[in-house]
């Protein structure tokens, strides 16, 4: 005899260590399938679409480097910058008597952070706007 509201086919009896969600059924697309789609959709529609010649391929393909260079610099930076405040704001908290020299240590990290994504978005410009 079964236990009351659980049979045999009820989704909550799936086999231990499944990582899908029993509530969407074995057919749902997880969320990496679909961004995989996404990207796939966004490298091959401008070629696909496109009537121009090899130059005009070639800025569209610039165009997407010049995005996910910044995307990538700004993203490392972003989460440079918060490990660096969160350190600084731990040890001032632990001594506070060094909060000087933290603090300047501090700002002198985020200024050096900083230049590495204006670096990128120099380099991001440079691969939009100089003809090849």
């Amino acid at each position: 005899m079964e236990p009351i509201g659980i049979s045999r086919g009820d989704p909550r009896t799936a086999r231990q260590g499944s990582t899908q969600d029993p509530s969407r059924g074995p057919d749902a697309p997880r969320l990496a399938d679909r961004l995989a789609i996404l990207v796939a959709a966004v490298l091959f529609a401008a070629p696909a679409l496109a009537a121009e010649e090899v130059a005009g391929n070639f800025h569209n393909y610039s165009v997407i480097a010049a995005g996910l260079a910044i995307g990538i610099a700004v993203l490392g930076t972003g989460i440079g910058q918060g490990n660096a405040v969160n350190g600084a704001t731990q040890g001032i908290a632990r001594n506070p008597g060094a909060y000087g020299n933290i603090f300047t240590a501090m700002i002198v990290g985020l200024a050096l952070i900083e230049s590495l994504a204006i670096y990128s978005l120099v380099v991001a410009l440079i691969i939009l706007f100089v003809k090849w």
